[in-house]
């Protein structure tokens, strides 16, 4: 019967004082706007206003919706409102890549400037398997690189990135320009603690060719570029996070194969990832990770190099 958008039209014909003006207000034309209230009165069985009278008079009935869109459209613009207003005063964050807390410093400075009222809290016991916690309303965002299909999760792609093999100056991989399995095959590799099946270059590089390495778990990025410094080991590690240090000429990266690259992305509960406060954690991350060196965003075009 009657809507939302046909109270509004009787207002702006109200305010303005003649279709054309009330078209022109609402970006329609003339006829379309006529056309509209044509249908609605033919709907209702009666007139909303006189036409062609000047000035323009509304029909007892024209009158009676004004006033019910004198009274409703406050309150849904009122109910918009509120729907955008945080209704969370902390927001629950657990990041599987181990690195990333480098770039989210910055994007979580610059979300809590706008949006003070919300405490920003990283699990703990959940760190590199969350996505479950996620589903059950334990947290609220996880940045993954994993898609658990058929979940009930949205995926927002926040940046490409090339995981390379870091290796220590004087290894002998590092003046190879291009790194194949086999060459892999003799080395202890440096991981993080996590199921080989989740790790980019087991599955893309090492488990193709069918080449198993010696490997030792380190829980901590930096310990974890130290001991590849000092030649206790080799790892494969995203190339922004090592790039500074291989500036430095602490370490040597090294191309897997073709490349490896791996996708990066805040999952939320599928429905959720349009909610304010959300949306503009996500759009932050995604502002700050372009100002990385050597990713690319989602559309696979270099950001930084």
């Amino acid at each position: 019967m009657i809507e939302i958008k046909h109270l509004k039209t009787l207002q702006a014909l109200k305010q303005t004082g003649s279709l054309a003006a009330a078209a022109a207000h609402l970006h329609q034309t003339q006829s379309a706007l006529s056309h509209q209230f044509s249908d609605i009165e033919q709907r209702l069985g009666f007139k909303l206003f006189i036409r062609k009278s000047q000035p323009l008079r509304f029909t007892r009935q024209g009158e009676v919706l004004l006033q019910l869109a004198d009274n409703v459209l406050p309150q849904v613009h009122q109910a918009l409102q509120a729907c955008q207003a945080p209704q969370q005063t902390t927001l629950r964050i657990a990041i599987e890549c181990h690195s990333c807390i480098q770039w989210m410093t910055p994007a979580l400075n610059s979300f809590r400037e706008q949006w003070p009222q919300v405490s920003v809290e990283f699990a703990s016991g959940v760190t590199f398997d969350p996505q479950p916690a996620l589903q059950q309303g334990e947290l609220d965002l996880v940045l993954t690189s994993d898609i658990l299909p058929k979940s009930g999760l949205h995926y927002t792609p926040l940046f490409d990135f090339e995981v390379r093999l870091v290796v220590a100056v004087g290894h002998p991989l590092a003046t190879k320009a291009v790194i194949l399995p086999e060459d892999l095959t003799d080395e202890t590799l440096l991981i993080y603690p996590v199921q080989r099946q989740r790790m980019d270059i087991w599955r893309h590089f090492l488990q193709p060719a069918g080449v198993s390495p010696s490997l030792k778990t380190v829980d901590n990025t930096l310990l974890l570029i130290q001991m590849v410094s000092a030649n206790m080991g080799i790892a494969a590690l995203p190339h922004w996070v090592v790039e500074n240090v291989e500036r430095q000429k602490l370490v040597v990266t090294r191309t897997l194969d073709n490349g490896i690259w791996s996708r990066l992305y805040a999952a939320t509960r599928e429905g959720e990832n349009r909610q304010p406060m959300l949306d503009a954690f996500i759009t932050h991350a995604q502002q700050h990770a372009r100002q990385l060196p050597f990713v690319r965003d989602a559309s696979g075009a270099l950001v930084t190099a």
